[in-house]
């Protein structure tokens, strides 16, 4: 009998210092189930010959070997994304933070604009959103129409394979409101005395800008720039509902190829070896930034990575 109670004891004392593991179990399950599971699986079936209709086959590192060497759209997707990201990330955060040193100033109704900005990147990465902006550049579309005012166009900026990348780019740099959030309050985390001091040396506003509040905010552009380099690597909702990938695979990001191998075509583990190599670029390009950020981000308290 006294064993039991032990025992009893032991337990309920064993549940009271794991309450917190309880409440958050729901969420490691699903974690587990749904994110780590299909993330190995995927790395199985990229060495495996898988197309839904059949058991997965073993091939070793065929799928690979073929996508470095004989697969014809693989190179040119990779170079359309790579223009696609160096496009888009420096312009993103360039007029991100340009509209958060603006909003940063005492301006009636300035809440409001703040919401305004922000808007589009709530939407802008919806179908709805892409659905609209094809319309906006399509030839007879209402860019167009505007432009004709001042004697430019008709410019066909979804059938044209120099323009279609660029139509792209221009929604993604419109949904800056995310990286100008936090921006904001990075500025909004500046103290106010270095700025006296510097105005009572005789610095001008550049100065300002470039040897205090730029200084000051690179853990946030640091913070900003790794999310919207993944993010840009990753791209297809654009490139899908707005050009489909072309004209002339002009606009054929990883993301399209990704999905046409696996849904159009159903080679899973073909498209399994494709979303590795797509991982392993982005995991390059982060480690790469972050090497680099020893040099130009500045902590308060002195720290890196």
């Amino acid at each position: 009998m006294e064993t039991n109670i032990k025992r009893r004891k032991a337990i309920i004392n064993w549940i009271n210092k794991n309450k917190g593991l309880f409440f958050i179990l729901p969420w490691i399950i699903g974690v587990a189930w749904f994110q780590f599971y299909p993330f190995a699986k995927s790395f199985i079936y990229s060495f495996t010959n898988y197309t839904l209709l059949n058991q997965p086959k073993f091939v070793g590192l065929t799928n690979y070997i073929r996508l470095f060497t004989q697969d014809m759209e693989f190179w040119p997707s990779l170079r359309v994304t790579g223009i696609y990201a160096l496009v888009v990330v420096p312009f993103k955060l360039a007029f991100a933070l340009l509209i958060a040193l603006i909003l940063n100033m005492k301006i009636k109704g300035i809440g409001l604009f703040r919401t305004l900005y922000y808007l589009p990147s709530i939407l802008g990465g919806s179908v709805a959103i892409a659905v609209v902006w094809k319309i906006l550049f399509m030839r007879d579309g209402a860019i167009n129409g505007l432009l004709a005012y001042v004697g430019i166009g008709p410019i066909d900026w979804i059938g044209d394979p120099k323009t279609a990348l660029l139509t792209i780019c221009i929604l993604s740099i419109w949904q800056f409101g995310s990286s100008m959030v936090l921006f904001l309050a990075a500025l909004k985390q500046v103290p106010q005395s270095l700025y006296e001091a510097a105005i009572i040396d005789g610095a001008g506003k550049l100065q300002c800008f470039f040897k205090i509040t730029l200084p000051m905010i690179t853990s946030i552009l640091f913070f900003n720039l790794i999310m919207q380099m993944i993010n840009a690597l990753q791209e297809f909702t654009s490139a899908f509902i707005i050009t489909g990938g072309g004209p002339m695979k002009s606009t054929y990001v990883l993301g399209m190829k990704l999905y046409t191998d696996a849904f159009k075509y159903y080679k899973m583990g073909y498209a399994s070896a494709l979303s590795w190599i797509m991982f392993f670029i982005i995991i390059c390009m982060t480690l790469l930034v972050f090497r680099s950020s020893s040099a130009w981000v500045y902590y308060e308290d002195g720290g890196d990575f």
